[in-house]
């Protein structure tokens, strides 16, 4: 009997745990938790691992209470959508008041954590949560402007770990900032090519045309070419202390210009398999390149 008992505890407890992944998008949380950590390294003169743990976990709670708030808004537009129809709240496995009260505990702790470590680093945590839950959120069924917006949220993650590490924003961490935000638009585009149809059905208008046609892929080549360009000026010295040396930036060059070749088979052949590579090249680049600049930094 106990054995019993235990069992159905134990289901109970991975089904928890299985909705709260699901509605802190765990896996997207962790990437934007890879990215403060390599923002923190490029920035600290040396490193606190009491620091990193806190990054870490107040990144974590930040990004889970943005999905989570995101989540409670479009419930109604989630039903509608394949991916998004067995997310906890929608298929009733969560009710909206405990995704609530989630949500604003993840919000209150996240932001604690980062005011630890410094102001600074709380105030860009909060500007973070704001403008993807009240700004980015609603204009997704408005306007593909909603993209746009959508992106400054985005690239705060990469900037937040120099801010984290010096309690300042300047040149460096608005270099980080820049990075990540040209970077999202062939990213994000590339996804809601491949899912534009399950985008229609909750009313959502992600493409910059609104359609899968050549204008939103010289769009996708366009921003691929501005991230190529920020992502190599750290070698040319005009960057502060944010350096990159000419072997790391050839690599970041030659990745960027990988992408950007996909971003043109894109352009050739409109197809969804084109977008889905592009997609998955875009994810490979920007850890990639975030990896090469953190060891370059310890190398030079």
């Amino acid at each position: 009997m106990k054995t019993a008992v235990s069992t159905v505890e134990t289901k109970t407890w991975s089904l928890i745990y299985a909705d709260f992944k699901e509605i802190t998008k765990a896996r997207l949380a962790v990437s934007v938790v890879f990215s403060s950590i390599a923002g923190y390294f490029l920035g600290a003169l040396e490193i606190n691992f009491i620091s990193i743990l806190l990054l870490s976990f107040g990144g974590y709670c930040m990004v889970g209470a943005s999905n989570a708030f995101n989540q409670i808004i479009e419930k109604d537009l989630d039903v509608l959508m394949d991916r998004t129809k067995n997310r906890p709240i929608p298929a009733g496995r969560m009710t909206v008041n405990k995704a609530l009260i989630l949500a604003v505990v993840l919000t209150v702790i996240g932001i604690i954590s980062l005011y630890i470590l410094n102001p600074k680093t709380a105030m860009f945590g909060a500007i973070s949560i704001f403008l993807y839950t009240s700004v980015y959120t609603p204009l997704k069924t408005i306007t593909p402007l909603s993209v746009f917006v959508g992106a400054f949220p985005g690239a705060i993650p990469f900037m937040l770990g120099w801010v984290a590490a010096t309690n300042d924003f300047g040149i460096e961490p608005g270099t980080l900032f820049m990075i990540q935000f040209f970077w999202q638009f062939p990213h994000f585009w590339a996804l809601a090519w491949m899912l534009d149809e399950d985008y229609k059905k909750g009313g959502f208008k992600m493409l910059p045309t609104g359609k899968k046609d050549k204008g939103t892929a010289l769009q996708i080549i366009m921003y691929t070419i501005w991230m190529l360009v920020i992502s190599v000026i750290p070698v040319f010295g005009f960057t502060g202390r944010l350096h990159l040396s000419i072997p790391a930036a050839i690599v970041v060059f030659a990745m960027g210009l990988v992408m950007l070749v996909f971003a043109f088979k894109l352009y050739e052949k409109r197809d969804n398999k084109s977008a889905r590579k592009l997609m998955l090249a875009s994810v490979s680049y920007i850890t990639l390149m975030q990896i090469v600049y953190v060891i370059d930094k310890f190398l030079q």
